[in-house]
């Protein structure tokens, strides 16, 4: 069943893949950005894609933004709680403003957006939410307390919400990636990132169309009784 889908983070790396896999899928998409124009515009161009930008921090912008969405595509029917954001460092060096952005940005975003789209799905006993969370988030990572804290958090809260949908039709489940080929892992150093992809028992990264195509398949009409789960997808680097 097609219609509305919303991705936040939708218009680079893995929220850009999970866009495409949707709008193949047959979805009117409505993809999220916040920082990055000149990428949105060109997003826009080679996909046709509707690109929207609010921040997904701000509890009244994503109100304000999921009504815009709903007025131009129609209700929204799938959303994916991609948007993510790191400021790393050791804790005993980490500031106030780092652990605050990450949690805005990787946490209250999946309030923001399902306080305003999960009472529409209730009305009308249909929704499938797929939240984004991390290897990092299931296993932690030195120098992350901050993003592995609220990855972990996505978990808690996908498990919650899920039982809270289950009887009027919404599933809620999460996706753990592992290290992917998208710009937040090319900003790693190079030796980091040689080490990382030494870790992984397959040898290489993973790909953004790899994510989206267990994203997209969550957000059939025929996955109804999956819910409350957490898939990881992550190259066998942890298994836990």
């Amino acid at each position: 069943m097609s219609g509305t889908a919303l991705v936040t983070g939708g218009t680079r790396g893995i929220g850009r893949a999970v866009a495409l896999a949707l709008q193949a899928g047959g979805h009117a998409v409505a993809a999220v950005y916040h920082g990055n124009e000149d990428a949105a515009a060109a997003f826009r161009r080679e996909t046709g894609i509707a690109a929207y930008r609010w921040d997904v921090g701000d509890f009244d912008a994503c109100a304000a933004g999921v009504a815009r969405v709903e007025a131009d595509l129609g209700p929204i029917r799938v959303l994916v709680n991609n948007a993510g954001i790191t400021r790393d460092a050791t804790l005993h060096k980490m500031t106030r403003e780092q652990w605050s952005q990450v949690m805005r940005t990787n946490l209250d975003s999946l309030f923001n957006l399902c306080r305003a789209v999960v009472p529409g799905m209730r009305e009308r006993r249909y929704g499938r939410i797929v939240n984004v969370s991390s290897v990092n988030g299931q296993r932690g990572q030195a120098g992350q307390t901050n993003y592995a804290a609220s990855k972990a958090a996505v978990l808690g809260f996908t498990r919650s919400l899920a039982l809270e949908g289950a009887h009027r039709g919404i599933t809620v489940n999460a996706v753990a990636p592992g290290y992917c080929d998208t710009e937040m892992v090319a900003a790693v150093p190079e030796e980091i990132l040689r080490a990382t992809i030494a870790s992984i028992p397959v040898g290489r990264l993973g790909r953004a169309e790899e994510i989206a195509a267990l994203v997209a398949w969550l957000a059939r009409e025929d996955a109804g009784f999956v819910t409350g789960a957490t898939f990881s997808i992550n190259g066998g680097q942890w298994t836990g």
